[in-house]
Order: C-alpha cells, then sequence, then structure tokens
C-alpha cells in the first residue's frame, strides 16, 4: 500500500502533460498511473480531479537571516519555509554572504548551514565572494565539496558586498576548475556611484527618486561587461533579478554564441513598474534594481512569456516597513530587498497568464510556468531530484487551480514582515494543497507544521548534472524529455 496516491489530477511537467494518478512511497514519487487505470490503494487518498498537479517550487533566490551593514532581515528558516510552503515553494536556495570582511566565504556558508537545521522545506546555497586572496581557491574547493556549487559576486555596492572586476574574472576560472556556477548582480557600480553623487548634491536621493538613481542603463552596461568576462574564462554564469529587456537579450543573444547563460527574473518587475515610487508609501518598493517604467515591465512581460527569461525567483528579503522607513531620506543607506517567497507562485503565474494572452488552464502555458517556478531552477542549479514528478522524484508536489484568484493581504501572510509590494493586488495560481518530501504540509484545513524536516542539499556539478539529465531522459525515467526546454528560448508560448 503506497503512502499516497493523488488521484485523477492534471499532472503537468515541463514537458508534457496528462491526466493521471501520482503514487508517493517514502518520500519519492513511486509510479505515475494513467486515469484510466484503477488508483493504487494507499493510506491517504487525494482527489486533484479538475485541478493541476506540478512540480514544488525551487526558489533559487532567497535571503534569510541576512545581515545588510546594521541590519538584519526579520526572518529565520522556521518562519522562511513556512512561507515558502504556504506558496507552494518545496525548495529554497540562500546565500552564505560575508556580513563584513572578518567573515570568510567558507564561515558565511557554514553559519547558513547551521541555521537552516531549522527549515521546514529543502534548502540549497550558494556562496559568495567580496575579495580575492590566496585561501579563496582552497575554501571554494571546501564548499564544492560541502555541495555548495555557485558562487554570488555583485558589480555594485561599494564599500559593502561589491567585488572588483579581478576578484570576479578569478571567481569565474574557479567555478570552471569545479564545475560550478557563477551568480551575477548585474549592476554598473561606477555608474551608480556617480549617478548618486549627483541625485544627492540636487537633494534627490530619497526613495521616490530611486529608479533615477539606478537606471537601466547601469544594468545593461554591468551585463555587457560581465558576458565578456564569462566568454573569456568559460564560465557559466546566472543572472539574477534581470529588469530590462535588454539585459535579457544580451543574454539570448550570447546563448546563440555558444555561452552557457541563464536569466532570472522576479515577480514584481513583471507586475509593477515605477509609478510606485510616487505612492503614498514607496519604501515598500525598495528593491535593487528598482522598478522599471511602464513600457521596459511591457517588454519584459513579452521575453517572460516567449522563454528568453529561464527563471523566476522572488529575491525574497525580509526587513519591515520601520527599517525601511528609518532613512527613507536617502537611498544609500536605506536597506533594500522585498518580503516573496510566500507569493511567488500566484504573482508568476499572473504575469505569465497575462504576458501569454493564453488561458490559464492552456497546457503550453501551465508547461511553461513549470518551467519557470520548478524544472529550470532545479536544472540549471543541478538540484537532480527536483523539479519533476517521475518515478525517483522528490514527492515534493502542488496542487492549485489555475483560474481561482486571491487578493493579497499582507496580514494574511506568513513572512515575518509587516508588508506585501502586491498588497491589495488580485493573484491567481494560489496553491491548495501542498505535499513537500511525501508529506501533506498545506490543505483546505491550513498548515500542518511538519517540524524541522527540510533537508541541506548538497548540489552536483554544473556539467555533471546537465549530462545526467540527459541520460536520464534518454532512459525515460522523466517520462519524457525535459532537457529541451532549456535549450534555446525554452517552452515559448
Amino acid at each position: 500500500m503506497a503512502d499516497l496516491v493523488i488521484t485523477d489530477g492534471l499532472v503537468v511537467n515541463s514537458h508534457g502533460t496528462r491526466i493521471a494518478h501520482v503514487v508517493i512511497e517514502g518520500g519519492h514519487v513511486a509510479a505515475v498511473v494513467d486515469a484510466a487505470e484503477r488508483a493504487p490503494a494507499a493510506t491517504r487518498l487525494i482527489d486533484a480531479a479538475g485541478r493541476v498537479v506540478i512540480p514544488g517550487g525551487v526558489d533559487a533566490h532567497c535571503h534569510v537571516a541576512q545581515v545588510t551593514g546594521r541590519y538584519l532581515t526579520l526572518d529565520d528558516y522556521a518562519i522562511t519555509s513556512t512561507a515558502a510552503l504556504w506558496g507552494g515553494t518545496t525548495t529554497i536556495i540562500d546565500f552564505g554572504i560575508p556580513r563584513d570582511a572578518s567573515e570568510s566565504p567558507l564561515e558565511a556558508a557554514r553559519h547558513k548551514i547551521a541555521l537552516a537545521r531549522e527549515s521546514r522545506c529543502d534548502v540549497a546555497l550558494h556562496a559568495s565572494v567580496i575579495g580575492w586572496d590566496e585561501t579563496v581557491p582552497a575554501q571554494l574547493e571546501e564548499l564544492a565539496a560541502l555541495g555548495v556549487r555557485s558562487v554570488k559576486l555583485y558589480m555594485t555596492n561599494r564599500g559593502g558586498t561589491l567585488a572588483d572586476d579581478d576578484t570576479v574574472l578569478k571567481v569565474m576560472q574557479e567555478m570552471v576548475r569545479l564545475d560550478g556556477l557563477t551568480y551575477i548582480h548585474a549592476e554598473h557600480d561606477a555608474i551608480i556611484v556617480n549617478s548618486a553623487h549627483k541625485h544627492a548634491e540636487a537633494g534627490e536621493i530619497g526613495i521616490d527618486h530611486i529608479h533615477e538613481v539606478r537606471p537601466e542603463l547601469a544594468e545593461e552596461a554591468s551585463v555587457r561587461e560581465v558576458l565578456a568576462m564569462a566568454e573569456y574564462t568559460g564560465a557559466p554564469v546566472y543572472f539574477v533579478h534581470q529588469s530590462t529587456p535588454v539585459a535579457v537579450d544580451l543574454v539570448t543573444q550570447a546563448r546563440a554564441r555558444g555561452l552557457a547563460i541563464h536569466s532570472e527574473t522576479c515577480p514584481h518587475y513583471l507586475l509593477l513598474d515605477e509609478r510606485v515610487y510616487s505612492s503614498r508609501s514607496p519604501e515598500r518598493f525598495a528593491c535593487c534594481p528598482p522598478m522599471r517604467s511602464a513600457e521596459t515591465v511591457a517588454a519584459l512581460r513579452e521575453r517572460f512569456g516567449d522563454g528568453s527569461i529561464h527563471t523566476v525567483a522572488s529575491d525574497h528579503s525580509c526587513y519591515d516597513l520601520p527599517q525601511k522607513q528609518e532613512r527613507s531620506d536617502d537611498i544609500r543607506q536605506m536597506p533594500h530587498g522585498l518580503p516573496g517567497v510566500e507569493t511567488r507562485m500566484p504573482a508568476a503565474f499572473t504575469a505569465l497568464a497575462g504576458a501569454a494572452g493564453h488561458r490559464a488552464s492552456d497546457p503550453r502555458l501551465l508547461q511553461h510556468f513549470v518551467e519557470l517556478f520548478s524544472a529550470g531552477p532545479a536544472r540549471i542549479n543541478a538540484l537532480p531530484d527536483k523539479g519533476v514528478i517521475a518515478p525517483g522524484y522528490d514527492a515534493d508536489l502542488v496542487i492549485f487551480d489555475p483560474e481561482e484568484t486571491r487578493r493579497v493581504h499582507a496580514d494574511g501572510l506568513h513572512m515575518g514582515t509587516d508588508f506585501s509590494p502586491f498588497e491589495g493586488a488580485a493573484l491567481r495560481g494560489w496553491p491548495q494543497i501542498v505535499v513537500a518530501g511525501g508529506r501533506e504540509v498545506l490543505d483546505e484545513a491550513g498548515f500542518h507544521d511538519p517540524g524541522p524536516t527540510g533537508r541541506f542539499l548538497a548540489r552536483l556539478g554544473y556539467s555533471e548534472a546537465q549530462e545526467r539529465r540527459h541520460r536520464h531522459s534518454a532512459a525515460g525515467r522523466d517520462g519524457g524529455s525535459i532537457v529541451g526546454a532549456a535549450e534555446g528560448k525554452g517552452a515559448a508560448l
């Protein structure tokens, strides 16, 4: 007898859909049985008829218990992982960012791994390097041995997390040697610093001017520079939170030249524009990069719909409004970042449905959503057991009605803060039932806290993971090819 069987749902992977029963045993998918057959016996049955079943979400860009200068986010792993599960995300990837020059990349990562013992969902980790010294290669080797196979580099934040060009180039070379992935926050520091100085002299350095202080050109110039270094080193690169169509197009052109480059965006860049900085509470939208013009947002949504963007992540960062309002008069001093791990699924689904112009229940749209929300982040980040509903994969599943709409209210969310950038917005695609590691953690009765059952996931090497996926697809383990959706423009609509 199986532990759990989800019956008669529309089972959606990035490579196809079918009405089927999903059989779960020992925390893994044991079988996917055609709905024309009788559902296997199980200790627990969930009727998913008329609803969609997708792989649990993988949020590849999530900051937990993060220190930025004198500010500390108000969450911990228990809070953020609970919010993730409420939002249909069953795996998060956090960052081990050194709090200052006294903490090494290895120490920062070990600290986060220790904190993650309280997580309710599975956790993986990116490292971060700020400055280069002779110890960094050995630290990166030890991190790789721990399963931390990616490093984030900031191209801005002078005096804080900025990595200079020499550091970036050397880390890229190390990532090639260690079969890792380089994460990049792309904003051109010199342009931003100069722009901030000019705006400060004019008395225009408050939060209502952030979109002017940090222009689109700064992001695009940085992407061009990083792509040149990636081409020189041969390093695979993942650009976080891309907010302009030009930045995405630069990645598309680099991929056409054979470079292993990936684009991520976030729901707030798809649903909000720079007019939010003229609102009564512009602090609710303080993030870097900032929101862009309505025209830029429309063009970015087109790329989101046509497959040019490869993943959607929250960039979750859990400050509250009092922290943000304390220095909203000077964006150089205030903490940036938005809470979003819980709203990533409905916000991204709403944006995709709007960009594609298809019915929310259209199978092509659903497959593309799975690619962005689950399969793509898992594959790119070398998490071999995530992002697919097929025998042998982890039993992380979300059941939802793509036509259901709910309004966002911060007091009804679980992220440990007092606001949401989507307050009052009508979003569709909310999870109704969530299964994590074979455990039913969310259903119509509410949240069922599994306790600190989340695992720290050691990731494979970047090319190692791609080769493994190809072998499994050829062997039929995935129930069809999932690799094709990652090539070219993906599951274009």
